[in-house]
């Protein structure tokens, strides 16, 4: 078994380093499944013009994408050849790199982080020796392909823990806790970071994500990062959370969380997954969502949560990213015929410059 004491160490020395310059603002989008639809012949369209989707969402401001990557995925398409394909044309449009781990075969979730098929079974020591090498070699590869991530994150929504049964910290349904399991989770995020420094080398240190589901709820983010971070000491630079409406809390409970988390632990934030529909009226049959499920409902709901996240004390929100908006389906960002919506032209604002009229 590899002994990690004196990366932990250094990832302890290295932890958050500093805030997020103004620039790296992530206007972003989890595009996963981008490349698999264009493969399978989705022709996307701006004003009815077909063009790529990554230069469609280039074109309209977004400037990160983010992707994840699974062990051996068995239903997913996100293994490392899918991904560094997708994060190399990225690249070569200008955006940055937010590289998801999802620790399993296939999804991870606050509902459901099963372990590896190849992992299961196995004890702390070697679960955590796994988890090591795996981080290692995947970083290793992306930055043999020119694509090391500007940041990294260690898990998906891992509110109640990962690679269960062993990194199971709380109950999904039952809500019961499992404290015996916390020093566990923590060895196992401990050793996704310090697989990250070990594969990247001598080369520019990606920042550190944590990835959380729990958006609008002060009580579940102070019981999870006062335990991952007060009392397990994990050095994170980011804290991502999840915020959906149907799910998550109102906006004002967005807003007061991220507040909390500026204050409380002086760590950045980020809203890593949102979305909205724009038809159907799927989640909302009994009480009104807060804007109507059609184009413009949607457009308003990013345009609120962006709104929230730039608000956060002390320039610590940092970005958003809408979950699989090249997704066709009426989560996305197109129409039945694949015409962007009006939600694609939300950050157009921020990130185009003014036109100037005094001739200079």
């Amino acid at each position: 078994m590899r002994k990690q004491t004196a990366i932990f160490t250094l990832a302890v020395c290295l932890g958050a380093a500093g805030a997020l310059r103004a620039a790296d603002y992530a206007f972003g989008a989890d595009l996963s499944f981008l490349k698999q639809a264009e493969d399978r012949g989705s022709v996307f369209k701006d004003n009815g013009q077909p063009k790529p989707g990554l230069e469609i969402f280039r074109d309209h401001g977004y400037n990160w994408v983010r992707l994840r990557v699974c062990v051996e995925p068995s239903t997913l398409p996100n293994n490392n050849a899918y991904t560094i394909a997708m994060a190399t044309a990225a690249r070569k449009l200008g955006y940055k790199f937010l590289l998801s781990f999802h620790y399993s075969n296939a999804w991870a979730d606050p509902t459901n982080e099963p372990t590896p098929k190849q992992w299961q079974g196995m004890n702390i020591d070697d679960l955590e020796n796994a988890v090591f090498e795996y981080t290692r070699d995947t970083i290793a590869t992306f930055k043999k392909a020119g694509v090391l991530p500007d940041m990294v994150q260690i898990g998906n929504e891992i509110s109640n823990g990962m690679m269960w049964p062993v990194g199971k910290v709380r109950d999904y349904k039952t809500k019961e806790t499992y404290p015996q399991n916390w020093p566990n989770l923590a060895r196992l995020v401990y050793a996704g970071i310090n697989g990250m420094d070990a594969g990247r080398g001598n080369a520019a240190r990606p920042k550190v994500m944590i990835h959380v589901d729990h958006g609008g709820d002060i009580a579940l983010t102070r019981w999870f990062f006062d335990n991952l971070i007060g009392t397990y000491q994990v050095p994170l630079d980011v804290i991502g959370f999840s915020f959906y409406p149907w799910s998550h809390g109102t906006l004002l409970d967005l807003k007061e969380n991220l507040a909390f988390v500026s204050r409380q632990y002086r760590k950045d934030v980020v809203v890593t997954e949102t979305g909205y529909f724009h038809g159907n009226g799927r989640y909302f049959k009994e009480l009104p969502g807060p804007f109507p499920e059609t184009p413009d409902g949607q457009r308003q709901w990013l345009e609120e949560v962006n709104r929230i996240v730039m608000d956060v004390p002390d320039g610590r929100g940092k970005g958003v990213y809408w979950w699989e908006p090249g997704n066709p389906g009426v989560r996305g960002y197109f129409d039945e015929n694949l015409n962007a919506l009006p939600v694609m032209t939300v950050f157009e604002r921020f990130t185009r410059p003014a036109h100037r009229t005094d001739g200079q």
